[in-house]
């Protein structure tokens, strides 16, 4: 659909990442995948383009400014590449940006974040841990105040880039129960008493490396302290509608995808003399997902249009959450569906889209989850 809201510079942005996906990514996405890694070039390359520099300052490697139409055109070209673990292991970084400019320290943000942001390093955020994920009030990583230092201890999971990441926000209860009690702090790869290891045999994001990530009487300097002390997590809950936004746009990708395999497979595929496409009962296909694609698309458009705005659309961005991951399951069904036995064959977008529907229904707050806070959000 078009979109009414595009400007000079939008279309030409979705154009630079268009060509460099055609170019750079969806010739290798597949080899990348079976492999499990992608090349650190990549992300020098997106951080050149200014892919990660949405919201960080100019003096950091930013673009200066924010846009969320901007923010949705890159996840969403970059899941058309059909593999979305190279989506993860590229944007990973992403939702860790904003709290190391808002939050850390001087000295750590003039030393570390602009590597991060024009892709020579990685960082990720640690908040998910093995008891419980979308469950942060119930969070159980500790951090005692020991001197000039915190000592953490316990364990985070699911932590997309954790492998390969130099830096880490990571949330610790040093309060109370809940939200409150729960603050940040900046760790480096190297620091004594932290380790991880590797989340293997995925169903999914093979490309993207997860890690669980250890802390055993991990001491940082107090001065790692990210934000006010256990307040740090209510710091950062608008961090999560970016976030929210990018899965969006991701599912939307992902659903063009398929839909443009699905319906190139249906011209040139023949059954019962004649192509696909021309039985009906594969047109209805075809225009049910087509409809979908629609659906999401021009709801995102409003929701980004609103945050353009200045306003916080918790309730829009939780409802789209889920209804762009129930959009992408029947898209992305009917298109294997459409593909048949083709479709089950390793190395095409519609067989890897299939499987990655759950990471993008369960990643970035489940739809269980997004349901139940859309709710409260509109004060029901």
């Amino acid at each position: 659909m078009k979109n009414p809201f595009d400007n000079q510079e939008r279309v030409a942005f979705r154009k630079t990442i268009r060509s460099f996906v055609e170019k750079d990514i969806r010739p290798y996405a597949f080899e990348w995948d079976e492999t499990g890694d992608v090349p650190w070039e990549l992300h020098e390359k997106l951080g050149a383009l200014g892919f990660f520099g949405f919201g960080i300052d100019e003096e950091y490697g930013g673009l200066g400014f924010d846009d969320p139409f901007m923010r949705a055109i890159a996840s969403e070209e970059i899941a058309k590449c059909g593999f979305g673990g190279v989506g993860a292991a590229i944007g990973g970084r992403g939702i860790s940006l904003d709290p190391i400019q808002r939050l850390a320290a001087p000295e750590i943000r003039d030393r570390v974040l602009k590597d991060i942001v024009l892709g020579k390093k990685g960082s990720s955020l640690g908040i998910t841990e093995p008891s419980g994920g979308s469950d942060v009030a119930s969070l159980k990583t500790t951090a005692k105040r020991d001197g000039n230092h915190f000592v953490l201890n316990g364990s985070k999971t699911f932590i997309t880039g954790g492998m390969k990441s130099d830096y880490f926000v990571i949330g610790a209860r040093t309060g109370g129960p809940g939200l409150t009690g729960i603050s940040l702090f900046f760790v480096e790869k190297d620091t004594p008493g932290f380790s991880r290891t590797p989340l293997s045999k995925k169903m999914g994001w093979w490309a993207s490396d997860q890690a669980t990530l250890y802390f055993e009487d991990c001491r940082v300097p107090a001065t790692n302290l990210m934000g006010q002390e256990d307040y740090g997590f209510l710091a950062i809950m608008n961090n999560f509608n970016n976030e929210r936004l990018s899965l969006i746009a991701g599912c939307l990708g992902m659903m063009k995808a398929a839909f443009e395999d699905a319906v190139e497979w249906a011209k040139q595929r023949e059954t019962f003399g004649k192509p696909l496409i021309k039985h009906q009962v594969i047109r209805h296909k075809i225009a049910d997902m087509s409809a979908k694609i629609d659906a999401v698309e021009s709801y995102m458009h409003m929701i980004c249009w609103s945050m353009e705005q200045g306003q916080t659309p918790v309730a829009e961005l939780s409802k789209a959450k889920f209804f762009s991951t129930k959009a992408l399951e029947f898209v992305a069904s009917e298109a294997m569906q459409i593909l048949g036995g083709a479709g089950y064959l390793r190395g095409n977008r519609v067989e890897c889209i299939y499987r990655e529907v759950k990471v993008m229904a369960i990643g970035g707050g489940s739809e269980e989850i997004m349901r139940d806070l859309a709710v409260r959000q509109m004060g029901l």
